[in-house]
């Protein structure tokens, strides 16, 4: 592996150099056959999550009115994530050679199944994947509830606010018991703004249809309390776990002023944190987990990413870029001390390690 890793021996210009190193590796990972499609996993995990919904349906028939109920709304939301995983797959290209096959597969997953719109998350995450951590490109760490950045820490000088920013680290992951229903409105938003195109009406009547008939059979076949339990719960749920499965990957590494430029290996690789971890890791944060890999190469197959990663973390120790990969609760306690901390600890601009040899 070492061999197909090797530095050209032909030297080249800083700038040459560093271009390349992202196609070299690319070609390696190609020619390998590591971009294949993996058609019998995606086939079965589909067959299996849609098995598990279905037994949740019956389930909830079949338990009435009861508290227990509230095992079904449980249930229910953690198959919804492995939906919303599946939607995130397709939606990157991974599942079928066709890009029209992509695209429909994952609008009737999150759409149809999930309730939420395809088309504005994947506005918002392909601008993520541009520019990882960039001030002013990357929608994930814009203002919002919770201060990513210093500047936005920086408005928060006083009062509640101020309170609330010396502790968001600590009330972060409360907040996303909320991201489930922040996903549906910020979905609707999207549908219903003024000049929809006719694919979006279309996957409005989709989404409107989903949520209206899940809020109607629980209201419908459970008493008020019940049933209002029941989608709470399903929402909380839900919002930590999807939530939870990106938090890591990205919060407490580098931020990128808004006008620097960087090679693409460095940007998606220095920007990004791996957690290690097993199976169950795998499963419970869908493969994002191996977040480095991901942003290198977003159509590879999910159980794909595993058997780069060595590849990549060879690579990057060969060029010397920090290839950052950390345990599971390590990277959860980064992420909430980096927010409790933001307007300190990100004080200073991230340091491209590109300047000092173009300047050469």
């Amino acid at each position: 592996m070492s061999q197909l890793l090797a530095e050209d021996p032909h030297p080249q210009r800083p700038q040459q150099k560093y271009a390349s190193l992202y196609s070299d590796l690319l070609h390696t990972v190609r020619d390998l056959g590591l971009l294949r499609r993996r058609y019998t996993y995606y086939w079965t995990r589909i067959g299996l999550v849609l098995a598990a919904l279905g037994g949740v349906i019956t389930g909830f028939i079949l338990l009435g009115d009861s508290w227990f109920q509230l095992l079904m709304a449980g249930a229910l939301a953690l198959i919804l994530v492995q939906v919303a995983f599946l939607s995130h797959d397709s939606a990157h290209r991974q599942i079928f050679d066709s890009a029209a096959w992509n695209d429909w597969t994952a609008r009737l997953l999150a759409g149809g199944l999930a309730g939420m719109s395809i088309t504005w998350w994947k506005n918002k995450h392909s601008k993520h994947h541009n520019a990882p951590n960039q001030l002013g490109k990357d929608p994930d760490i814009a203002i919002g509830v919770v201060a990513f950045t210093p500047d936005h820490a920086a408005q928060r000088k006083r009062g509640f606010m101020k309170w609330y920013q010396d502790r968001q680290g600590w009330l972060f992951f409360p907040l996303l018991t909320l991201e489930g229903l922040s996903l549906h409105v910020s979905s609707l938003q999207h549908l219903f703004r003024r000049g929809a195109t006719k694919v979006e009406r279309i996957e409005a009547a989709v989404v409107v249809s989903r949520l209206g008939l899940y809020v109607t059979a629980l209201y419908v076949l459970l008493p008020i309390g019940k049933a209002s339990a029941f989608l709470g719960l399903q929402l909380a749920v839900f919002g930590v776990c999807l939530g939870g499965s990106f938090a890591p990957n990205h919060k407490g590494m580098p931020l990128v002023p808004a006008t620097m430029k960087i090679d693409f290996l460095r940007r998606q690789v220095l920007m990004s944190r791996n957690i290690r971890g097993g199976v169950l890791t795998d499963f419970a944060m869908g493969g994002l987990n191996y977040q480095i890999e991901h942003h290198l190469f977003p159509s590879m197959p999910r159980p794909t990413l595993r058997r780069v990663q060595p590849i990549v973390r060879e690579y990057c120790e060969l060029h010397g870029v920090k290839y950052t990969e950390v345990a599971f609760l390590e990277s959860y306690k980064i992420v909430v001390d980096y927010l409790n901390n933001v307007g300190i600890r990100a004080r200073d601009p991230f340091q491209c390690p590109l300047v000092s040899q173009y300047r050469k």
